[in-house]
């Protein structure tokens, strides 16, 4: 039996509730067989990060070349990268490796506030990371700070931001609207063939940790499985949405809980 490959390149979130530890969660729930690179360790909890460990760029190289010597990875979804270091060892890695599909989520913020990305990756992650992306996934606030412009607040502005982050080099960009307001949480898929609004219902709940994480992940799942780009994106907004709207049949910590990744077992 063979089963899809999915490969997350994270941070670890000691609670559980996001980075890696949320990555292979999705893809377990998914279907797909989850491999991970670690970036950084982070202490953490529902509350928020306490502390952050580096992983060297070295090792960071070591882990990719171990697992894609041997694997057949289908898609890769990156998370957290932290430093540049890091980010070009990154870099390196999908050149040397071309897997086939590579979701970028641009790891700037945690649900908690605290920053994940130091100011001067930033514009390495723009530069050396998203041109090798088949889709990147930035929030609202994060696709402002790829672009140094205010948040968005309106279509017409995410369009224009959308636009500009496809100009980067990527084949793909998912603006998520969980940080807009209203309802309904639109996300924006932007092609070089048109813009498709994904609508789902706003969920009352203060346990979204790793929601971003999660979305992204599935995505790589898709991807890995073989679903096209529209397909991957429309089931992972479709589960995440679910899991969040099953994040509160339990209680995880005293702070932002996580999504209830596997809300269709129990």
């Amino acid at each position: 039996m063979t089963i899809p490959i999915a490969l997350t390149i994270a941070g670890s979130d000691s609670s559980g509730g996001a980075g890696i530890q949320a990555d292979l969660k999705t893809f377990a729930a998914l279907g797909a067989y989850g491999a991970s690179v670690i970036t950084a360790l982070t202490a953490q909890n529902t509350q928020g990060v306490s502390g952050i460990h580096q992983v060297p760029a070295e090792f960071v190289t070591a882990q990719i070349d171990a697992v894609f010597s041997d694997l057949i990875v289908g898609a890769v979804k990156i998370g957290m990268v932290a430093q540049v270091p890091v980010i070009d060892a990154i870099a390196a890695g999908l050149k040397r490796w071309s897997p086939k599909h590579v979701v970028l989520d641009p790891v700037m913020v945690a649900t908690s506030g605290d920053r994940l990305l130091a100011e001067e990756a930033v514009n390495a992650l723009r530069t050396r990371l998203i041109p090798l992306a088949s889709v990147i996934t930035p929030n609202l606030p994060e696709a402002a700070a790829l672009l140094d412009e205010p948040m968005a607040r309106d279509t017409a502005a995410i369009e224009h931001q959308g636009r500009r982050l496809l100009a980067l080099g990527c084949e793909a960009v998912l603006i998520k609207g969980g940080h807009g307001e209203g309802a309904e949480s639109t996300d924006y898929l932007f092609t070089a063939s048109g813009t498709i609004a994904l609508t789902a219902p706003r969920i009352a709940t203060k346990n979204t940790h790793g929601t971003g994480c999660s979305l992204s992940s599935a995505i790589a799942a898709g991807l890995a499985k073989g679903e096209g780009m529209e397909t991957a994106v429309r089931n992972a907004k479709t589960w995440v949405t679910a899991a969040i709207a099953a994040a509160d049949r339990f209680s995880v910590g005293r702070g932002h809980g996580p999504v209830h990744h596997f809300h269709k077992f129990y």
